[in-house]
């Protein structure tokens, strides 16, 4: 049986300084929770567990505030940003199955410390914590996953016995010795004045442990000086001895299958995943279906909303148009309206049905909610006639009520605004315009936004819809004539580089790479991975002043990346207009910056005198200006 036991305070505490502040869009914060779950699911991968149990302190004193009153003073309370996603993380993991485990008098550390010590012979115990006292656990049954979020993403390093040894000199139960002599400032353990980590470590890994030393004190070899700070703070060791000792022997229960798993309550975790704007969790988790009790009259509204294709009667006195659609190039892949009573579904193939959309389209009177409007301005300007009355695009307005997410399709702002479909019909999913649409002018009247939306962010979809069409001219003849002086440049570097290695070898191979210049040519190395030598930027640009090999190869990498990227990739991208097309995105930042793919027109580089040479190759028409 594997069992794998959280220290929920510390992975918690770890995750809300290793994450930037997250909130909801009403304020409440969850980047603690967000952290926690994702270092849990990693470990989870990584150990594939049994049986998953999950402890958390309480505030209540425990048996070492009875020792010393002093322990933990000084400590700051926790944040309240972070005090208010304890309780909603506990609901959570509940939610979703898993055992929490809390007891007053005793310390997390101590439910692991319990856990860890009752297993069975043929039982595995992992601990994952942020918190180093748990080292002194391990064993031969038991490993601690040391976890940590670094730049925002979960790390975890493992420690068996061996780990330790290496790291500290003591094996892992010398280490409440070592703490008894150094003491632990985050804690309030005094330890003995004087004694830093080294000199402890050292004292306990020649004498074994602090009981044989003060039973040893006058014959065992340790200086004057140490042996004096030793005598004057006995008590205080052998004090700090017992608080550094986890207790392995709390009231709890030890059968490692009470920890399996339980059914979960789905409609439970879904709700609250939802309310913490956590999609991405819901997917992973295989929860996208679920529906919770409250909401099955909404879903049973949905799909009973049937599909009709008689679009010329479904169109008739229409004052409101919700609709769908999609657009590859010059042709509609799908277009779907709905009212209130049906989906109506628009044959795309019928040239009766199409220009009757168009005149809805072109029709002033008629109001239009739609999802993505950016396409079907860019083929109204295509086809010479204007989108009129929009009022409504709910990618725009999504993006204006929470410029953070990092997914704005239909589905997820469905989840995410309580409204559901059949998602086994695709056509279905036409059945959110309306409610979706409403809840989203609710959002943006409560802010004030409807303006920013109507007069800037609708408009703006139009103005990028024609820089689209229009396109950037380019110098093709240009473009071809200097990647063909690249490609000589590249050689000749080539040529360098083999002649100063004196081998043959492919330079885009960091592995081959390493292997020359750290090996055969005995450049230092900088640093080392696991699958061989460091050749990043950082490495080679250190080392480029002293050797001249690496500095052609940084020379070799600029040229190879600005033939790939920017000359043969844009040549490519190359219309027969003898323009490039490339897409503007409104929603990518949440700056409300432009951003443009396929290519990305902003990515062309402008320090270096190459890179200042590519942007001469976009220019304008005749009698026209390139701003």
């Amino acid at each position: 049986m594997k069992l794998l036991v959280l220290d929920g305070n510390s992975i918690i505490n770890r995750a809300f300084y290793g994450i930037k502040m997250l909130t909801t869009k009403d304020g409440r914060y969850t980047n603690a929770i967000y952290g926690f779950m994702n270092i849990f699911y990693k470990l989870k991968d990584e150990i594939n567990p049994d049986c998953v149990a999950i402890a958390f302190d309480l505030k209540a004193p425990t048996f070492r505030h009875k020792i010393y009153n002093q322990y933990k003073a000084g400590r700051k309370p926790m944040p309240t940003e972070l005090a208010e996603q304890m309780p909603v993380l506990k609901e959570l993991l509940v939610a979703l199955g898993y055992k929490i485990i809390e007891l007053e008098g005793f310390e997390a550390d101590d439910i692991l410390g319990t856990l860890s010590a009752k297993g069975k012979n043929s039982d595995e115990c992992y601990i994952a914590t942020g918190d180093r006292d748990s080292l002194q656990l391990v064993n031969e049954k038991v490993k601690v996953l040391l976890a940590s979020t670094k730049m925002g993403r979960p790390e975890t390093n493992v420690y068996d016995i061996d780990r330790v040894k290496k790291e500290y000199g003591v094996l892992p139960p010398q280490l409440i010795d070592v703490k008894a002599l150094q003491g632990d400032s985050s804690d309030n353990i005094p330890g003995v004045a004087g004694i830093g980590k080294k000199t402890a470590e050292d004292l306990i890994s020649k004498f074994g442990t602090i009981k044989n030393i003060y039973d040893n004190i006058d014959t065992l070899d340790i200086k004057d000086s140490i042996k004096q700070k030793l005598m004057t703070d006995r008590d205080s060791a052998f004090m700090s001895y017992e608080l550094g000792t986890i207790n392995k022997e709390v009231p709890i229960e030890t059968n490692y299958n009470f920890y399996k798993p339980f059914e979960s309550d789905k409609n439970e975790a879904v709700k609250i995943l939802r309310s913490l704007e956590m999609y991405r969790l819901i997917d992973k988790l295989s929860l996208d279906s679920i529906i919770s009790p409250n909401d099955e009259q909404k879903t049973e509204k949905a799909k009973k909303l049937q599909i009709k294709n008689d679009f010329i009667e479904f169109s008739k006195n229409l004052k409101k148009s919700y609709f769908l659609c999609s657009i590859t190039k010059e042709n509609f892949d799908y277009i779907y309206f709905s009212n209130d009573e049906c989906i109506c579904s628009v044959d795309v193939k019928d040239e009766t049905q199409l220009d009757r959309f168009i005149e809805i389209l072109k029709n002033d009177q008629i109001e239009k909610y739609t999802y993505n409007i950016k396409p079907l301005f860019s083929y109204a300007l295509r086809n010479g006639f204007e989108v009129e009355n929009v009022k409504m695009d709910m990618l725009l307005a999504a993006y204006i009520l929470n410029p953070s997410a990092k997914d704005y399709t239909v589905e997820k702002l469905a989840q995410e605004y309580g409204v559901y479909f059949d998602t086994e019909n695709s056509a279905a999913i036409a059945g959110v315009l309306i409610p979706l649409s409403l809840k989203l002018v609710t959002g943006l009247e409560e802010r004030n936004q409807i303006e920013l939306l109507e007069t800037i962010e609708i408009p703006l979809a139009e103005v990028l819809a024609s820089m689209e069409n229009a396109g950037v001219k380019v110098d093709k003849e240009g473009i071809e004539r200097f990647g063909s002086d690249l490609g000589n440049k590249i050689a000749e570097l080539q040529n360098q580089i083999y002649e100063l290695a004196g081998v043959q070898f492919n330079i885009n191979s960091p592995k081959q790479l390493g292997e020359v210049l750290f090996v055969k040519l005995q450049i230092p190395s900088k640093k080392k991975t696991k699958s061989g030598y460091s050749t990043n930027a950082d490495v080679l640009e250190s080392l480029a002043d002293e050797y001249e090999i690496v500095n052609y190869i940084l020379k070799y990498r600029t040229y190879t990346k600005l033939k790939s990227t920017y000359c043969d990739g844009l040549l490519k991208q190359i219309s027969d207009d003898s323009r490039i097309h490339t897409s503007f995105n409104q929603t990518e930042t949440r700056t409300g910056r432009i951003s443009s793919t396929e290519p990305n027109l902003q990515n062309i580089p402008v320090r270096t005198e190459l890179g200042k040479e590519m942007r001469k190759f976009f220019i304008a028409d005749n009698g026209k200006t390139f701003v």
